[in-house]
């Protein structure tokens, strides 16, 4: 929910969660700061939840209009919304239908579950399932790049789906067979 308080905060609608590195931040380059950061999949039939993103990120331009940009909306503007049937369907079938967005923040997001109880382990939340985020828009002006960034606040996981990126297995179906015991173990060990 866009509030009038904050209009540059969403709650998002259910949304499947990509990406996910909300329990330890990390780095993705040298020399960068480290962060905490899901990938965001938005159906896009839900429309109520793309009209909040493009209301807040309007709000954000805005606030960059006046705040960093100068007093005005720059012509190469970067903007954090983008279309996965453009951008990626080809080689994710999961963008197929979906918005996307990424979401960083230097503090660690709450994470709870759909009883609002938080949520300490894991592998509980993961990239494939489904919930809702809480997210803020800003404006930012870094290395010549100008536009809209994605603050992460809060993550509600809401459900279980498939784990994108390949069937995972669990170690006790990895390791089903018995070890054969052989008398050339001595030797490895020589």
């Amino acid at each position: 929910m866009s509030n009038a308080a904050n209009p540059t905060k969403v709650i998002t609608g259910k949304v499947r969660f990509s990406y996910v590195n909300i329990f330890r931040s990390r780095a993705f380059q040298p020399g960068q700061d480290e962060k905490y950061s899901i990938c965001l999949l938005i159906p896009k039939r839900d429309k109520e939840t793309v009209k909040k993103i493009r209301a807040a990120m309007e709000a954000a331009i805005k606030q960059g209009i006046s705040e960093k940009w100068n007093g005005k909306k720059p012509a190469n503007l970067k903007l954090p919304l983008r279309d996965g049937d453009d951008e990626r369907a080809e080689e994710a079938e999961e963008y197929e239908g979906m918005y996307f967005l990424n979401a960083n923040s230097n503090e660690k997001p709450g994470i709870i579950d759909q009883y609002k109880n938080e949520i300490l382990d894991p592998s509980e939340v993961y990239s494939g399932c489904w919930g809702r985020a809480s997210i803020n828009f800003f404006p930012f002006n870094s290395n010549g790049n100008k536009g809209v960034a994605v603050g992460l606040n809060n993550i509600q996981k809401l459900g279980d789906d498939d784990h994108l990126g390949g069937a995972r297995t669990s170690a006790e179906e990895d390791f089903d067979d018995d070890f054969p015991d052989t008398e050339d173990d001595e030797d490895l060990l020589a």
